[in-house]
């Protein structure tokens, strides 16, 4: 009888597993893929906006990970990836637009110098200080990012520089992240014996490149994941079903049983095999009952909703020569009203391909920290209006877009709390004790999409090595 797995999720974690199934298990396996939503890709979205492709989810990845490059090039796609040009990022913070200093690593300074441009006097007298405090240890032991920086380097190392680029990547909140989730090359560096933040960050700076020969940190698919999307679902060859909420998860003999769409009447969907690749919130509900401590453990990773603005801009508009500008929490504009937006990305700058069919600029802001709703309970119409005037602020010149979107990305992005790797080692540990059983998602190793690919190959792994042992 062919083999039968099926994976709940059909974001970029569950469309790897669902590749890789296929490869491992080969054309006579029966792979059911289930999606809630009424498409496929999850966070990689691409619209049309001012008539070319643009990405509203995740626009980029890493290029030190090998995990989309390899599967780009598995799938054929890899003559579409691009890298960005060489405008840098931005920072405002303390009511000036500074460039995103060097020298730091996710924002802790190297030295007091790395991060004068964008400190007060004050601020950088803090970080000198920190010279005289005790040697710094952690005993193995995590910590929360800010309150290690705000007792070590002052607050304004946090509220400048680290919270809005953690904010960039998990839309939260600095002294609710974990240092070594979040931060993993500083707490090394700390665990290799510095005794302070600012020599792990020294230590933990990337060697200098040659000159002339930086490699590029980010890669991009030219016209949008979408492409990449549309070769995995053609590759895994899964029958596809959309709209349906999974609701239960239960062992069926030595299978599994899935109770999936409408409460009253639910589909029931038979399978050797489950692999779920769906938000925190999601996977602790459907673990409840078959892994237990998995669950427990699940209810412990908070998620964050923001929104995405998509602007497109005319030709003439005078953006800045940058890849974009981070807000730090607080800013507000000349006659004081706050900011809505936490960062914008000039994607026309950024990345010099990408323009609207006409020329026109295309601009990414984004809405939402964790913990804080209001601005995502705002109409479309009023977050377009404030995020408007914010970037009017920003480069001084009226923004009169010729094409916008606003997509919204409810839950979309797990806090990586204090112990958070202990949480999932746990998970892991607890869930790969159950035979034909396997998780993936942004939950577990990391945001971006190579660590989602990574999760979903390495759960595809686990369930074929127990579907041939079984």
């Amino acid at each position: 009888m062919p083999q039968r797995v099926a994976v709940v999720g059909g974001g970029a974690a569950g469309l790897a597993a669902a590749y890789e199934l296929r490869r491992e298990l080969g054309p006579q396996a029966h792979i059911t893929l289930v999606e809630q939503t009424d498409r496929l890709g999850g966070k990689l979205r691409t619209v049309r906006l001012a008539g070319r492709e643009f990405d509203l989810g995740a626009e980029a990845f890493l290029v030190r990970r090998p995990e989309v490059l390899r599967l780009a090039e598995e799938l054929g796609v890899d003559d579409g990836i691009v890298y960005p040009g060489s405008a840098s990022a931005t920072v405002r913070a303390g009511g000036r637009t500074r460039p995103l200093p060097g020298g730091t690593v996710m924002g802790v300074p190297s030295s007091p110098e790395a991060v004068q441009d964008v400190l007060s006097e004050a601020g950088v007298a803090a970080v000198r200080a920190e010279a005289d405090l005790p040697p710094l240890e952690l005993g193995g032991a995590d910590v929360s990012v800010g309150r290690l920086l705000r007792e070590r380097v002052g607050d304004e190392v946090v509220d400048r520089l680290v919270e809005p680029l953690l904010g960039g990547v998990y839309a939260g909140n600095a002294d609710l992240l974990g240092l070594r989730a979040t931060i993993p090359a500083l707490a090394a560096a700390i665990d290799a014996g510095a005794q302070s933040v600012t020599a792990a960050a020294a230590a933990a700076l990337p060697a200098p490149s040659e000159p002339g020969r930086k490699p590029p940190v980010f890669g991009a698919f030219a016209n949008g994941y979408q492409r990449l999307v549309d070769e995995l679902v053609r590759e895994c060859a899964a029958e596809v079903r959309l709209g349906l909420p999974v609701r239960a998860v239960e062992r069926s003999g030595t299978g599994w049983r899935l109770e999936i769409g409408s409460a009253p009447t639910p589909d029931v969907l038979e399978a050797d095999a489950v692999v779920l690749a769906v938000p925190a919130p999601a996977a602790r509900r459907l673990l409840s009952g078959v892994v237990p401590e998995a669950a427990d453990r699940m209810a412990g990773v908070d998620v964050a909703s923001m929104v995405v603005v998509g602007l497109a801009l005319p030709p003439e508009t005078p953006l800045p020569d940058a890849s974009g500008v981070l807000i730090a929490r607080g800013e507000t504009h000349a006659d004081g009203t706050p900011f809505t937006a936490k960062a914008f990305t000039f994607s026309s700058r950024k990345w010099p391909h990408l323009r609207g069919e006409n020329g026109e600029l295309l601009v990414r802001g984004s809405v939402g920290r964790f913990g804080e709703t209001e601005e995502l309970r705002l109409t479309d119409e009023e977050l377009l209006r404030r995020v408007r005037a914010d970037l009017s602020e920003l480069i001084g010149a009226a923004v009169d877009p010729v094409d916008t979107a606003v997509l919204r990305w409810g839950g979309g992005l797990p806090q990586y709390g204090v112990g958070h790797l202990d949480a999932i080692s746990g998970i892991e540990r607890a869930v790969g004790e159950v035979p034909g059983l396997a998780v993936a998602g942004a939950a577990l190793h990391g945001l971006g999409v190579p660590a989602c690919v990574a999760t979903g190959q390495a759960a595809a792994a686990k369930v074929t090595r127990d579907l041939v042992a079984a």
